[in-house]
């Protein structure tokens, strides 16, 4: 299968990428600089230009591919809503250029703010309402002859220093002094190695049923104490509980996942689709000594 995918040379985009060629499709990248190119090339993969910004360019890609994984997102959370926006647009534009065809295509979305309080499932509708609407635009699609899948990620971790809003805390850690958790840090967030992620998205795209969500999931809930406290050991900063009203205050936009307990589920996307996570969970992976090194 020839496979569109939308920021291939990034964080996630990288192990994705090479999981696909190994299970012997053809992948052309989207690239917006000439090291996307580069790291395309290093890959195995095919290049496409264009940007998130350019939907001529993604409806192009999509067009001339037999599937479109979406990963890309401007990480400026500054302007969420507005890249939510352009977000937006770039789902439509690859979505009707795969409109009637019955070719797959998978977007992200996320786990955190599906079922505050419980653990979430597949089965859980993702709300529309938020600044980032990738799973509500991409599924209306399934209506219009496009195989669409939405694959919902937990904060994804693997030996690059990076571990989904984990860094921007570590960040937090560091300019206050101190690696915070509110109240008695028991809430939870779920988790995944992004080598565990990667078949979860080819699945997705090679038997996922149109409409359907999985969750690519490791951990189903790590508290979050327990990632303070590995924030403090990184930072060199003592590790403090602080009351959840001054939540908002310390962590600024951060604060809702700060204090949010958000454990979720994998069962149903690993009878769906034969998938099992097997690498190291989020805190083995992130504790060890050097792992944010990079950031």
């Amino acid at each position: 299968m020839r496979v569109f995918v939308t920021g291939a040379a990034g964080f996630i985009g990288s192990a994705v990428v090479p999981d696909l060629i190994q299970a012997g499709h053809e992948v052309v990248g989207l690239a917006r600089s000439d090291a996307n190119v580069a790291a395309l090339k290093k890959m195995g993969a095919g290049v496409h230009h264009g940007s998130l910004e350019d939907p001529d360019s993604l409806r192009a890609g999509a067009d001339n591919s037999d599937g479109v994984i979406h990963l890309a997102f401007i990480h400026d959370f500054s302007k969420f809503a507005e890249n939510g926006q352009i977000e937006k647009r770039a789902i439509e534009a690859m979505g009707e250029a795969l409109a009637g065809s019955n070719r797959p295509m998978v977007v992200t979305s996320g786990v955190a703010m599906l079922a505050p309080g419980r653990v979430s499932t597949e089965e859980d509708v993702g709300a529309s309402g938020g600044p980032r609407v990738s799973e509500a635009v991409a599924l209306a699609f399934a209506d219009r002859g496009v195989r669409v899948t939405a694959v919902r990620l937990p904060q994804v971790h693997g030996g690059e220093g990076k571990a989904g809003f984990i860094g921007y805390f570590l960040d937090v850690a560091r300019q206050k002094g101190v690696s915070a958790y509110v109240g008695d840090g028991a809430n939870r967030m779920a988790a995944a190695h992004r080598l565990d992620v990667a078949p979860v998205y080819r699945l997705a795209l090679e038997k996922g049923v149109a409409g359907a969500r999985y969750h690519a999931v490791g951990d189903e809930g790590v508290p979050f104490r327990e990632i303070a406290e590995i924030l403090g050991r990184a930072a060199g900063v003592p590790t403090e509980s602080i009351p959840a009203e001054k939540a908002a205050e310390h962590f600024g936009w951060l604060g809702m996942f700060a204090a949010v307990d958000a454990p979720a589920s994998n069962a149903l996307t690993q009878q769906r689709l034969g998938w099992k996570p097997t690498h190291a969970g989020l805190i083995a992976d992130i504790g060890q000594p050097g792992y944010f090194r990079k950031v």
